[in-house]
């Protein structure tokens, strides 16, 4: 790279929205993380914006403190998407190759992943992501990368997720009213997967499974390739309302007792402990069996679980993955969570950190920080000794974005 780039990943989550300050230094391949913003989220619910305002709001205070920690001002951005009507579709496309002597190039690669988005969607939906996973070559299959064999046909199998358009728009809107330009638009399950999954476990099948505060986003890959991905619409703020009613206290009461007594197994607890709410700093006061909130997280952990299972077995994956379960997002950070995980799902799990990262920042080395973290990471895939162009992918959102905003 001929100069430093300054790169900024804006994870807009439901409970929290978490900013990544962080430069590409010339001669270095990871992008070095320099400041950090979080701020609690308002106005979105399960991933999708009910009050705008709110949500700029949001934007704006973790994009503050991220420039205060940083000592630079962020003028661009890669956003995280997310929400249950975000789904994958496989799909295929194939061209002729386009020279005469038969030898791909780069122009025909383009060319075959406009093909394969050219599906039909329902109304008011948009694909924003068309991921290649093999190609193929007259009957070579299976090749990553065909720039310069030489054939007639050249095809495609990718990936496209897509989702409900005025959602997407609504979210735009948002980064666009906070002042904001953007770079890019990414799924959490893709970003979480790039900044904690490494090319072994990809390879030998592994689920990336963020645990953030409104939704659940899988990710599924397998021989190096996305297989799957998709959102639930369940997250570990309702294990904070599910506690607030079982206790019939406050919200505030909930999450401190959730975070501080907080246990994915009830047998790990014993029958007698007793949790002092008056020692919560709250204006609370009584007590409650430690054993009754634990059974309170446990059973919608289980359900959260046995969800995911199910659409493990919708790709007949249930059980099948040698490298396991990878657990990111904040609700990863439950202890007990990953014997848990491994009862339900009978898999192998670990908590996801961020990977390939270069930060003088502790905060960042957390699962909480994962999506942020891949948001960095995919666009400083982008940075090249030119600067930072604007791939096909990147060019073809902002040509759709152009549409909707003024």
């Amino acid at each position: 790279m001929s100069k430093e780039q300054i790169i900024t990943g804006l994870d807009i989550g439901t409970c929290y929205i978490r900013t990544i300050v962080a430069k590409m230094r010339a001669n270095h391949t990871k992008p070095q993380i320099i400041g950090i913003g979080q701020a609690p989220s308002f106005g979105l619910r399960h991933g999708i914006v009910v009050d705008v305002d709110d949500v700029v709001k949001s934007i704006t205070k973790s994009v503050q403190e991220a420039e205060r920690s940083s000592g630079t001002s962020i003028e661009r951005v890669v956003f995280s998407i997310s929400g249950n009507h975000i789904i994958s579709k496989p799909t295929k496309g194939v061209i002729a190759i386009s020279r005469a002597d038969g030898e791909v190039s780069k122009e025909d690669v383009d060319r075959v992943i406009n093909a394969s988005s050219t599906i039909p969607v329902s109304q008011n939906r948009e694909i924003f992501h068309t991921i290649p996973r093999n190609f193929s070559v007259d009957n070579q299959n299976n090749i990553k990368d065909p720039v310069g064999m030489n054939g007639v046909r050249l095809e495609i199998d990718a990936l496209v997720i897509e989702g409900i358009a005025p959602y997407i728009k609504n979210l735009a809107k948002c980064v666009s009213e906070a002042g904001l330009e953007k770079d890019g638009m990414v799924a959490v399950s893709l970003a979480a997967s790039q900044a904690a999954l490494n090319k072994r476990q990809k390879e030998l099948g592994v689920l990336a499974l963020d645990l953030g505060g409104g939704t659940v986003n899988m990710a599924v890959f397998e021989e190096g390739n996305i297989i799957h991905s998709c959102v639930l619409p369940v997250g570990s703020s309702h294990i904070t309302n599910d506690i607030a009613i079982g206790l019939r206290g406050s919200i505030d009461l909930a999450e401190k007792v959730k975070l501080e007594y907080g246990l994915a197994t009830s047998s790990e607890v014993s029958k007698k402990e007793v949790i002092d709410l008056s020692k919560l700093g709250l204006e609370e006061s009584g007590t409650v069996l430690r054993s009754d909130v634990v059974k309170i997280i446990e059973a919608r952990l289980v359900e959260t679980l046995e969800l995911v299972n199910k659409e493990l077995k919708i790709i007949n994956r249930q059980g099948l993955l040698p490298a396991g379960v990878v657990l990111l997002g904040g609700g990863a950070k439950m202890p007990g969570l990953v014997d848990l995980t491994k009862s339900i799902l009978k898999l192998p799990a670990q908590i996801g950190f961020p990977l390939e990262i270069d930060s003088v920042i502790d905060e960042v080395d957390d699962p909480a920080f994962a999506t942020a973290v891949g948001l960095v990471l995919w666009n400083a895939d982008r940075c090249k000794d030119s600067g930072i162009p604007v791939g096909p992918t990147i060019k073809k959102f902002k040509d759709w974005l152009k549409g909707y905003l003024p």
